[in-house]
């Protein structure tokens, strides 16, 4: 290896281009002008170095150059997207994992290249700007870039206008020291020998990563919330997993004449009996459901006693109200998996853990409850006073087919509880939207709230904490349990407006999740707190309460446990709405199967909960129908039925 310094006066105009783009960067950022001398100089040297590598010894030059090249970008791009304090939180073990993610990409680039530099260059340079687009779409929505949203970039790019680009000072620093590694890369030229060997070693090297990788991220989930992919799995490692979790395998027996079967058996032809139908009312009611945030009743986990009653409205409902507990497949997080598990009756049951439909698998023409009410005639209304871009919620609404949609800027801010607007401002945004309903207009309205959103340690001036629990102090939980009794004085408001009104109304209301609150308080509840608990004990924490109200005769009904999928078929049967095929389906699936969520179902014949993967005989065969039919409505693209889901235009 020789290195030598020569002088050429192209190296000048290559310093000049160098420094624009230098002085371009310290206009748009502002880091210290030192910086840019350093930098300038550095790239005057290296454009200046004459580099001869030994070729007896290319291919080490080239394992060198890979190995480093993929351990400086991994490094390179957790710093891009992470300020210190979250970089940290990474373990060694997954940065490991990136750092073989990026190997493997430098390897297929070396065997497409030949070169090793030349594999660095693209490989680096081509991971960067995976980086960059995901730097940027954070900006924009708070979520990362995975891989499901490629398939909405045209939206994206639609719309990027409305953003301004900006670029804080990590950015200008990895763009100035990622000039600086590629034009030393062009310097460190190393010819392949026996070219077709080198391709046919690295292509195989990286298959057996890739393999690697997979055995040691089998438990691993994707992380789609603000940043968690880039600081629990690292961003690179986090976008494989996502496109791993992208691509869900047919079930078992899954074929069209097992679909064909169940459309014989749901179809327009079906009997009567199969048809729901329990509200006494004349004309389809107007329905209102509000997913309430974080909404739970701590006492099905373990017993604790508080100063006042926390929802004392609420628990006096029982007129026209069916009312009871229901399995969600979320805790503490990921509310829009409880939102679309309600909407479609669907269950996360059958999706990679961890995954979010909204970002992941939702389709241009996903069939829901929305459609199944456009159908009918109803206005489809969706309201959640907080950023549309959260959970992609601007892009998921409008492919359901929600007619309106009102986010954080169409609430009034000043009615704050903490950081978050009230339920009782979601409340009469409601009423407002029904009082100015057209005539005979029938109006489905879908609300989720944020009013009890964690975390619960900060103080507020606008918020009195009322609720404490006795015997035992947390913070958190004071301030929650306070939100509690909060959100029934809001929902007093709420039913008590609906109960004057003479035409008939159905509201839904139930929890998305339990919250997640202080780890000491869960043993002072069930003895054990969150781990080694039994199944039963996990399900716990994955109950939520829930009713459906109206103002019309519907009777008074109890359901001990259920769960969020079977919701929607609840509501059109108690607001007297004919149920279509797919609501059948599950009317009948829940008398077979009463609760299902993504932990466990509950086994009737056993009398407890089971894993899926241990249901038998009649049990094993309805939870089968139930996979097939939901693969065929998320993913059976041209074999997609018509008869369970015919999208309403």
């Amino acid at each position: 290896m020789k290195i030598g310094l020569y002088f050429d006066r192209t190296n000048l105009i290559r310093l000049g281009a160098a420094a624009v783009l230098g002085a371009a960067l310290l206009f748009r950022v502002g880091f210290p002008v030192w910086v840019l001398a350093g930098f300038l100089a550095l790239y005057f040297l290296i454009k200046s170095l004459k580099i001869e590598l030994n070729k007896a010894f290319s291919w080490l030059w080239s394992g060198l150059l890979l190995v480093s090249g993929s351990v400086f970008t991994a490094y390179h791009i957790q710093y891009l997207l992470l300020d210190a304090e979250l970089r940290s939180k990474i373990s060694d073990h997954k940065m490991m994992l990136n750092v073989l993610c990026c190997m493997t990409v430098f390897l297929v680039a070396q065997a497409i290249a030949g070169r090793a530099n030349i594999a660095c260059i693209v490989s680096h340079v081509s991971l960067l700007l995976l980086a960059g687009v995901n730097y940027f779409v954070y900006l924009f929505r708070g979520n990362e870039f995975i891989f499901s949203d490629i398939r909405s970039a045209q939206t994206g790019l639609s719309v990027a206008g409305n953003y301004e680009f900006v670029l804080d000072v990590r950015a200008g620093y990895v763009i100035l020291i990622s000039a600086l590694y590629v034009a030393l890369l062009r310097k460190l030229s190393v010819p392949s020998q026996r070219r077709a060997v080198m391709a046919a070693l690295t292509v195989s090297l990286a298959i057996l990563l890739g393999v690697f990788v997979g055995n040691r991220t089998k438990g691993v989930v994707t992380e789609t919330w603000e940043q968690k992919g880039s600081y629990r799995n690292g961003y690179l490692l986090n976008f494989v997993l996502s496109i791993r979790d992208s691509f869900v395998a047919e079930p078992e027996g899954y074929n069209a004449e097992a679909v064909a079967e169940l459309e014989t058996v749901y179809g327009e032809d079906a009997p009567a009996a199969a048809v729901g139908g329990e509200g006494d009312v004349d004309r389809k009611p107007t329905i209102i459901v509000v997913m309430n945030e974080s909404y739970a009743d701590l006492s099905v986990v373990g017993d604790f006693s508080t100063n006042l009653e926390l929802t004392p409205f609420y628990n006096s409902l029982k007129e026209n109200t069916l009312k009871g507990y229901a399995l969600s497949s979320v805790f503490g997080a990921k509310t829009p998996n409880s939102e679309w598990e309600f909407l479609t009756g669907n269950s996360m049951a059958f999706l990679p853990g961890g995954s979010v439909v909204y970002q992941q698998y939702i389709t241009h023409t996903p069939d829901s409850l929305v459609s199944d009410l456009k159908r009918i005639g109803y206005t489809c209304v969706a309201m959640h006073p907080y950023y549309e871009t959260g959970w992609s919620r601007n892009a998921v609404y409008p492919d359901m087919g929600f007619d309106e949609m009102y986010f954080i800027d169409d609430f009034d801010q000043t009615k704050l509880l903490r950081e978050y607007i009230t339920d009782r401002e979601l409340y009469e945004k409601i009423v407002e939207r029904y009082e100015r309903r057209g005539r005979n207009e029938d109006l489905f309205l879908m609300s989720i709230s944020m009013q009890n959103h964690g975390g619960y340690t900060e103080k507020y001036s606008n918020f009195r904490e009322q609720a404490r629990m006795l015997g035992i102090n947390y913070p958190d939980v004071n301030q929650y349990l306070s939100l509690l009794k909060e959100s029934d004085d809001a929902l007093s408001y709420l039913i008590s407006y609906f109960e004057s009104v003479d035409e008939p109304v159905e509201i839904v209301f139930f929890g998305d999740h339990q919250p997640s609150l202080s780890s000491g308080f869960y043993p002072y509840l069930n003895g054990k707190g969150l781990s080694g608990l039994t199944l039963t004990q996990l399900e716990d924490l994955y109950t939520v309460p829930f009713f459906i109200w109206t103002n019309y005769e519907s009777g008074e009904g109890t359901e001990e446990i259920t769960s969020l999928n079977y919701l929607s078929t609840l509501a059109l049967e108690r607001a007297g709405i004919e149920l279509p095929p797919y609501h059948r389906f599950l009317a009948d699936l829940k008398e077979n199967i009463p609760a299902i969520n993504a932990r466990a179902y509950y086994s009737k014949a056993a009398g407890r909960y089971k894993h899926l993967e241990d249901a038998e005989g009649e049990e094993a065969e309805w939870l089968k129908k139930y996979e097939i039919l939901q693969y065929n409505n998320m993913f059976g693209k041209k074999g997609k039925s018509g008869v369970f889901f015919p999208y309403y235009d």
